[in-house]
C-alpha cells in the first residue's frame, strides 16, 4: 500500500515544489512506483515535470470536485519516470467550491483510497498557506515533510506548521505523522544558516532528515527546462542530494513497516 507523504510549510520560498518534484523523481529513479499530486494553483509542481499546466483536460481541481475519478486525470510522464495529478488555476474555483461541499476535507483521501495500492509513494504538493486544499493534503496523508531554509524567520513558519499539523491530528486524521524536516538551501558557509541548522537538531532530534539540499544553482535552472534536476543535470550537488533523501525516506518508511 502507498505511502502518503504531504509536503507542506506555510512559508512560501523554502524549496516545497523543488523536493516535491525531485523526491519523486528520485524514489521512481530508485525504482518505486510513484504518483505526484499537484495540490497548488500554481502549478508549478506539474510544470516542473513537463506538463503544460494550460493545456489540462482534467486535473486535481476536476478530481477534488467529483467530476471526474483520479485515475481518469493522471498523466504518465516517461521521461521523469512516475506518474502526475496535474494542477493549473482552475484550483483556486476548486476551493471556493469545497467550502460548502459534503466531507470537504476528505476529498482528496477518497480519491486517493481507489488507487493507493498502485504506487509505492504519493507526493502531494502543497501551496504555501494554509487552505482547503492544505487541509486535504493533511488529511489525506500518513506523513508530512517539511521543507525548511535554514534562516531565522523559517523557524517561526515552522512552528506555525507544527501547531497546525497538531490540529490535524487532533481533529481529522490521527495518524498522521512527521515524515521529517528537510533543510533546504543551505549554506555552510553561513554562520546564521549552521546556526539554525544545529537549533532544528536541538528541537527536533531524529525528525531532522540528515540529508542537506545545498543552495545550487542546476536545482535552481532545472523548472524552467520542465525537467527534475535528475533529468537536467544528474551529476550536480543538487541531484546528488535529492537522491540521498530519497534514500533515506526509503530507509525510514522500510523500519516503520517492518
Amino acid at each position: 500500500m502507498g505511502h502518503i507523504i504531504t509536503v507542506a510549510n506555510q512559508k512560501g520560498g523554502v524549496g516545497k515544489t523543488t523536493t516535491a518534484v525531485n523526491l519523486a523523481a528520485s524514489l521512481a529513479t530508485l525504482k518505486k512506483r510513484v504518483l505526484m499530486v499537484d495540490l497548488d494553483p500554481q502549478g508549478n509542481a506539474s510544470m516542473g515535470c513537463g506538463v503544460d499546466k494550460h493545456q489540462l483536460e482534467r486535473s486535481s481541481c476536476d478530481v477534488l470536485l467529483g467530476d471526474v475519478q483520479l485515475h481518469e486525470a493522471v498523466m504518465k510522464t516517461p521521461e521523469a519516470g512516475f506518474d502526475v495529478l496535474p494542477a493549473n488555476a482552475d484550483l483556486t474555483a476548486a476551493e471556493v467550491g469545497l467550502m460548502n461541499a459534503t466531507l470537504r476535507e476528505k476529498r482528496l483521501s477518497l480519491a486517493l483510497a481507489t488507487t493507493k495500492d498502485k504506487y509505492d509513494f504519493i507526493i502531494i504538493d502543497c501551496p504555501p498557506s494554509l487552505n482547503m486544499l492544505t487541509l486535504n493534503a493533511l488529511v489525506a496523508a500518513d506523513a508530512v515533510l517539511i521543507p525548511i531554509q535554514t534562516e531565522y524567520y523559517a523557524l517561526e513558519g515552522l512552528s506555525a506548521l507544527m501547531g497546525t499539523v497538531k490540529q490535524v491530528q487532533s481533529h481529522l486524521n490521527g495518524e498522521l505523522e512527521i515524515e521529517g524536516i528537510l533543510r533546504t538551501m543551505h549554506d555552510p558557509r553561513n554562520n546564521l544558516a549552521v546556526d539554525v541548522s544545529t537549533q532544528l537538531i536541538t528541537h527536533f532530534k531524529d525528525k531532522v532528515f540528515n540529508t542537506i539540499i545545498p543552495r545550487n544553482v542546476r536545482v535552481a535552472e532545472a523548472p524552467s527546462h520542465g525537467k527534475p534536476v535528475l533529468l537536467y543535470d544528474r551529476s550536480s550537488r543538487g541531484a546528488t542530494a535529492y537522491l540521498a533523501l530519497a534514500s533515506e525516506v526509503v530507509r525510514r518508511n522500510r523500519k516503520r513497516t517492518s
